[in-house]
Formats: C-alpha cells, sequence, structure tokens
C-alpha cells in the first residue's frame, strides 16, 4: 500500500492506495467506526462498487442519487441534508462518499454544514476523483452563477483509493481524470509531464502499474500544494487551477453537461493557457503546440474547436466573470513561461483573452 500524508495539523489525514483496497474498506476504515451503521452515499452509476464497499463494511445504509454534474445543486443538497438528518447521523459518524467528483463535492459540502460540521471519507471511483478532487477539502455546489461558488474548505478523515475500480470506468471519463493526472507534470514538473507522454497509452489501456504511479505521484504533488497553501491564500494552492478559468467558461457555455466532461473543459483550457501564454510571448510557441498535441493523442480536446465551442470571445470572457477567484475587480490567471513552468499572473486583460478567443479555429 501506498500511504501519502496531507499534513495540515490537527486536520492531518492519509489517502491510502492500494489494487484490491475496496474490498478491504471495512479494515481501513475500522479505526473510524463508533459501533453505528455506516452510512454511504453514492450514485447509480457507482451500483457494482456499492456492493463490495457493503460486502466489506458490514451494517450500512445507502443514498443513491442520480449521476451527472446536475447532482450538484441546490435541491440535491437538500434533499441529501434531511435524509442524513433522518438517519440521525451524529457529529462524530463518519458519512461515506463512494463516486466521482460530483458525490465527493456534494457530500463534502453537506457534512461541512450538517450540525455544524460532521465528519466524512472519501472513497473515489473515477481517475479525476482519485487524482484532485478527493484531495485537499474542497467542498461545493453549483449554481445558476457558475461552477463551484458556493461551498466550503472541510478535510476528509481519510480518503481510499483503489486504481481497479478504474477497471469499470468508462473510457470518456478515462480521458478526462487523465487531463488532472498531467496537470501536474504542466503546473512545475516537466519530469513528469514527460513520463506522461511515454505511459499515458499504458494508462489508459489498464497496466496497473503505470496507474498506480501516476495516481500516487498526482495525489503527492497535490498533498504538497495543499500543505503549503490549504486555503488558497498564499497563491500557491492557485496552480492547482491551471486550464480552470478557461475550462469553467467552456463548461457554462454548455451548461455544466455531458457536453462537456469536467476533466475535457479542464484539457481545452490548459491548451488555451498556454497557447494564450504564447500568443503574449511569454511561453515559447513549441511548448504550446506541444501541450495541445499530447492532449489530443490521447483523444482530449486542446482547444475550442475540440471542445465544439463556437461562442464568442466575449461571451466566453462574460462567463469568467463569474469566477470565484476574481478579486477588486480582476480575475487572475495560471499562465505558464514553459512546460513545467506555470506562475499567477494578476494583471491580464480580459479584452485580449477576448480577442485571443476570437482568433482560436472553431
Amino acid at each position: 500500500m501506498t500511504i501519502v500524508p496531507v499534513a495540515l495539523g490537527d486536520r492531518s489525514y492519509d489517502v491510502r492506495i492500494e489494487a484490491g483496497l475496496l474490498a478491504r474498506a471495512g479494515e481501513a476504515l475500522a479505526p473510524f467506526y463508533k459501533g453505528r451503521r455506516w452510512v454511504i452515499v453514492t450514485d447509480e452509476n457507482v451500483r457494482p462498487h456499492l456492493a463490495t464497499l457493503q460486502a466489506s463494511l458490514g451494517p450500512s445504509e445507502a443514498i443513491i442519487l442520480p449521476p451527472g454534474e446536475g447532482t450538484k445543486s441546490w435541491g440535491q443538497l437538500e434533499a441529501l441534508l434531511d435524509r442524513l438528518l433522518e438517519l440521525g447521523i451524529e457529529r462524530s459518524d463518519h458519512v461515506i462518499a463512494l463516486g466521482g467528483g460530483v458525490i465527493g463535492d456534494l457530500v463534502g459540502f453537506a457534512t461541512s454544514v450538517l450540525k455544524r460540521g460532521c465528519n466524512f471519507v472519501q472513497i473515489p471511483t473515477t481517475l479525476l476523483a482519485q487524482v484532485d478532487s478527493s484531495v485537499g477539502g474542497k467542498t461545493a455546489i453549483n449554481t445558476r452563477a457558475g461552477k463551484n461558488l458556493v461551498g466550503a474548505f472541510h478535510q476528509p478523515s481519510v480518503v481510499l483509493i483503489d486504481p481497479q475500480v478504474l477497471d469499470t470506468l468508462p473510457a470518456r471519463d478515462l480521458r478526462a481524470g487523465y487531463a488532472e493526472v498531467v496537470k501536474y507534470g504542466l503546473i512545475d514538473d516537466f519530469a513528469f509531464f514527460e513520463w506522461c507522454e511515454a505511459n499515458a497509452t499504458a494508462l489508459m489501456a489498464g497496466d496497473p502499474a503505470a496507474r498506480e504511479y501516476a495516481i500516487a505521484h498526482s495525489v503527492g504533488a497535490k498533498a504538497r500544494i495543499v500543505a503549503a497553501d490549504e486555503r488558497e491564500t498564499t497563491g500557491t494552492r492557485a496552480l492547482l487551477n491551471l486550464g480552470h478559468t478557461f475550462g469553467h467558461a467552456l463548461e457554462a457555455e454548455t451548461g455544466f453537461s455531458d457536453k462537456l466532461l469536467h476533466g475535457e473543459g479542464v484539457a481545452a483550457g490548459m491548451a488555451l493557457a498556454f497557447g494564450f501564454s504564447a500568443a503574449q510571448g511569454i511561453c515559447p510557441g513549441q511548448d504550446a503546440e506541444r501541450v495541445a498535441a499530447h492532449l489530443a493523442a490521447v483523444g482530449l480536446p486542446g482547444g475550442l474547436k475540440a471542445a465544439g465551442i463556437t461562442a464568442s470571445g466575449a461571451r466566453l470572457v462574460e462567463h469568467m466573470l463569474h469566477d470565484k477567484k476574481m478579486s477588486a475587480g480582476t480575475l487572475p490567471f495560471l499562465l505558464a513561461r514553459g512546460i513545467g513552468q506555470t506562475y499567477l499572473d494578476k494583471n491580464v486583460d480580459l479584452a485580449e483573452v477576448a480577442a485571443f478567443l476570437d482568433a482560436q479555429p472553431r
């Protein structure tokens, strides 16, 4: 088993990574057992894994929600909170989030406000959730104004990652999750980007060693950044948002629907961030082209056309104005001086962003 600590003082916890861990979850969660039924929150797509988890845990109650980004909503939050209260959840109990990023975000936010804060456990079942959203304590729901605008920082008690569950993940979702893997190379680890170029095919094909290494390396990178800047106050954690400012605008344009999965939006957003950096003379053009080419090679959108976006630059910038990172009327962007050289720029002219987007192929 690989154990990655997330060092946050009295909020510290471990991320445990091992093939077959889901079937041994009862043993792994024994220190958190309070003698009451476990409550598991999951979605319809995760039913096969739910059976494995319940067999390991023993007495448990399952709350099964609809799949998809639409579940991160006020309505589903209210329904989940009501159900948890009906089940008599106590502050010392641990609610288990079994699923992808949607379930993890929703359960994390629900437990952050239920009785002014309850415990929860993350058992992510998608690659995106395993390498990104299950670690770090960011929880949220979406609103009409935009993505993840209502939420809280609420750390889990433990994260259990079983790479074998990815065997049942649809290929499109696996590719979407890969965007968050290669992101760590693009941020500040050129050697890992090179590893991704060499091993992405094996990872996608299900090679156990490639998957476990990619997950462990990604979680380690995120844990390091989160430990340095848990609540995104120094700017260090903001690096994890590479591609997200552009990507969230693309997701908003598609109505936060299955037309563009979150990881696909991030992939296109990262390509656009590197492209904009190159257009500004900040980043070598060949680096931007290399990033876009790698994303395309693994089946991810490397720009607006591949993402199916036809909206004008002005419209996409309008979506960006709802970004939660807006401060004093300005929007910081993650740009790059090269692969593995990402930085935060707080002086980007949005008119230039709109013009850049208008110049992209549709």
